[in-house]
């Protein structure tokens, strides 16, 4: 076992773990600490605790002190030169004419480096743009490009529930989202509703995957046949997960009819193999339309023999007709220059046995002896 503190560098970012040593450091306390990046200034968001050395990469990086009055003032001087440095780098970029937008900028702790995070849609050339930086604080300069979930972090805003976006607030990480989640809750699969500000499915979406995943296990699926209690017998409409009740489709003297029943109360039915039930086609029909770029489409490939490909095997003479008929009607002739060549060239040879070797129609010559 070690013992470590968990460390984060901004609101929201990710947990580093720190070697305590003998310091008595408590949550909330604000600590320097050395990176890989240098001094850094960073506040102590899990208490010394124990956990599994393969949990850890060693060597840790120890925690230098819990920080002081001046490391305070200090951290506060080096916020106000981070606004300057954006403004600075804003007017570079400008000047330079690169398609790029800034994001944010960061000064470590010891000021031994200024990072930029910017986006971009493809690969930008700021090899000058980092030279004119470093003319102008004469320390390390880097620039990082990030994606726009990161940016939305960064920058924070309000989500379409009328609150602060989770990942600004404590998501400290970006765990995999996926249609999928949305279709488990029986949520429109309209993009504009299921996205956040990112422009990126919303990360709510897996806060709630779990309850559902075993909500939907006891329930059957839109197209299945179920069977009442009371013997009534139809096919499912749709279902209310969070009630725990199914609609189903029944036929009441000749007539179909809505029916609300609780899923206990039903008996599933597997549906035969074959063609889906129209309401299933209808439904991923629909997805596939609206969201082309999240579905991977499967074809399903067919082997088709030549054995299956012979319907009927006909008597050689009917074959023969037909092939003649077929022949006439549908083929082009063939030419027949190269016929009437070797007829004329037999003709020619012909010829030159009874008329003269010159082929000409001259007498043959005489002998000169």
């Amino acid at each position: 076992m070690t013992r470590v503190i968990g460390v984060s560098f901004r609101t929201a970012g990710k947990i580093y773990f720190f070697n305590p040593g003998e310091l008595e450091i408590k949550k909330g306390d604000h600590v320097i600490v050395e990176t890989a990046r240098g001094i850094e200034y960073g506040r102590v968001v899990s208490a010394p605790t124990d956990v599994e050395d393969e949990k850890v990469t060693q060597p840790l990086k120890p925690v230098l002190r819990v920080a002081t009055p001046k490391d305070e003032e200090q951290e506060a001087a080096n916020k106000i030169k981070e606004k300057d440095a954006y403004k600075l780098c804003q007017e570079k970029i400008f000047n330079r004419g690169l398609e790029m937008k800034l994001i944010d900028a960061e000064y470590t702790f010891d000021n031994s480096k200024i990072l930029f995070y910017f986006t971009a849609e493809g690969r930008v050339d700021f090899r000058e743009l980092v030279k004119d930086l470093a003319s102008v604080f004469k320390t390390r300069i880097e620039l990082r490009q990030i994606g726009v979930r990161d940016e939305t972090k960064i920058l924070g805003g309000i989500g379409i529930c009328g609150r602060q976006l989770c990942c600004h607030t404590y998501l400290s990480d970006f765990a995999p989202v996926s249609i999928k989640m949305a279709k488990e809750q029986n949520l429109s699969l309209n993009p504009t509703k299921i996205s956040g500000v990112c422009g990126r499915l919303m990360c709510c979406l897996g806060n709630e995957e779990e309850t559902y995943e075993e909500l939907n296990r006891n329930l059957p699926k839109v197209g299945d046949f179920v069977t009442a209690k009371d013997g009534e017998k139809g096919q499912v409409s749709s279902v209310n997960v969070l009630r725990q009740t199914v609609k189903v489709l029944v036929e009441v003297d000749d007539e179909k009819e809505l029916r609300e029943f609780p899923v206990d109360d039903l008996t599933f039915v597997r549906r035969k193999k074959g063609k889906p039930a129209e309401s299933v086609e209808k439904e991923i029909t629909e997805e596939v339309e609206a969201l082309q770029d999240d579905f991977v489409e499967t074809e399903t490939m067919v082997e088709v023999t030549t054995e299956e490909i012979v319907i009927e095997e006909k008597p050689q003479s009917e074959k023969k007709q037909q092939g003649d008929n077929k022949q006439q009607s549908d083929r082009k002739p063939k030419p027949h220059y190269n016929k009437n060549r070797n007829r004329r060239r037999n003709d020619n040879n012909r010829r030159n046995g009874e008329r003269g070797e010159n082929g000409r129609g001259g007498d043959k010559a005489p002998n000169k002896d």
